[in-house]
């Protein structure tokens, strides 16, 4: 996961809103992009100035389209099952609300790669599809593969995945949450969640440029 520079998050954001059948999934997340993008260039100082701004840019853009429940329920896996109702309202409000924050902040560290979309391929019948795309380093950097997994819910399209150079980010989570679990219990996890909430942390695994990367 760390390989991933932080413009492929923000990217991770921009490609959920895909709530409309008029296009292909492919086509939607080109456009979806490229609006985020755009709002991003033009405000980045007012966003660096006032974080809040960027928040709220996000959750109008793009919080609507996301399935956190879906989400929530795959990284705490089997321990979802033998959660109370009050447990899993919780965990899905403090993960959404640790992601939409950490993504957020992701986003101001565009630097501008190129954002290639690979051929796709689905039929109407399909209730999900995979979007696979890959960043355009430059510089004789190797290219980064993303894949963008979406079900299709009563709603429209929703993201419930996204796998970086082949890690699943719901793998990635479920495993480290797994063991914090295990050790202390879902109510010790959600309120680490909860205070790193409170104190405005994000994961640093992913808003970490890797060594070598420009930020602007």
């Amino acid at each position: 996961m760390r390989r991933a520079l932080v413009f492929l998050f923000g990217l991770f954001l921009s490609f959920a809103v895909l709530a409309a059948d008029a296009e292909s999934p492919d086509q939607l997340v080109k456009k979806v992009s490229d609006r985020i993008l755009q709002l991003i260039k033009a405000n980045k100082a007012d966003y660096n100035r006032d974080p809040h701004k960027l928040y709220a840019m996000v959750d109008h853009e793009v919080l609507p389209y996301f399935d956190f429940r879906v989400m929530s329920r795959s990284v705490l896996g089997r321990y979802w099952k033998d959660a109370t109702d009050e447990q899993r309202e919780k965990f899905v409000k403090e993960f959404r609300d640790l992601l939409v924050r950490t993504y957020a902040t992701a986003l101001l560290k565009y630097t501008n790669q190129e954002l290639r979309i690979l051929p796709f391929r689905a039929s109407a019948e399909d209730k999900t599809v995979l979007v696979k795309s890959e960043i355009v380093q430059g510089g004789g950097a190797p290219n980064i593969a993303m894949n963008y997994s979406f079900y299709r819910s009563d709603e429209g399209w929703k993201i419930y995945d996204v796998a970086i150079e082949g890690v699943s980010l719901v793998t990635n989570y479920r495993t480290a949450y797994a063991e914090k679990v295990r050790a202390q219990g879902l109510d010790a996890l959600i309120a680490s969640l909860a205070e790193a909430n409170r104190r405005g942390q994000v994961d640093q695994t992913v808003v970490a440029p890797k060594s070598g990367a420009k930020a602007q």
